[in-house]
């Protein structure tokens, strides 16, 4: 593991981080055409730079409620390995250099039901969890069904 410059989030009262290598873009939360049947914490699609982003209400799939409704709320887009998506956050915060020596993963290996919190951020006056967003996108529900659909979407829109 090296030094991990990471865009850090809100969500809850808690701070999350992603690796600044992963983050396209950080933008407002617009319009989201809403798909059926999808879960809960898959607000829908998301029309960013031209590309139809997902948008997962990542306060949602954390904790049960959503932060669609609030000002600060920013949608943070990530690229993994098959597409953008948009994880909802209840504020995007601050880019942050994080050093090797303050990242640790013990204690999270307990958390079988988040696979996608990589390692966890020990600094003087926080403790910051780092998600690994290519993780994410593979481990929860519906992100295979959501993945093809966005790129049925756009086969039909070329």
């Amino acid at each position: 593991m090296n030094d991990l410059k990471a865009v850090i989030v809100e969500c809850g009262e808690e701070e999350y981080a992603l690796a600044v290598e992963t983050v396209v873009s950080i933008e407002k939360l617009e319009r989201v055409n809403p798909i059926p049947h999808l879960p809960e914490y898959m607000l829908g699609l998301m029309k960013i730079r031209g590309e139809l982003v997902p948008i997962l209400d990542f306060q949602q799939i954390l904790y049960g409620n959503s932060v669609k409704e609030k000002s600060s709320a920013r949608v943070v887009v990530v690229q993994t390995e098959n597409l953008y998506i948009g994880l909802l956050v209840l504020d995007a915060k601050e880019i942050l250099d994080i050093p090797e020596s303050k990242l640790t993963s013990s204690g999270l290996m307990a958390y079988s039901r988040t696979p996608y919190f990589k390692t966890v951020a020990n600094l003087e006056d926080r403790i910051i969890t780092v998600v690994d967003a290519e993780i994410l996108s593979k481990t929860l529900a519906g992100m295979d069904e959501i993945g093809e659909y966005v790129q049925t979407v756009q086969m039909q829109e070329k």
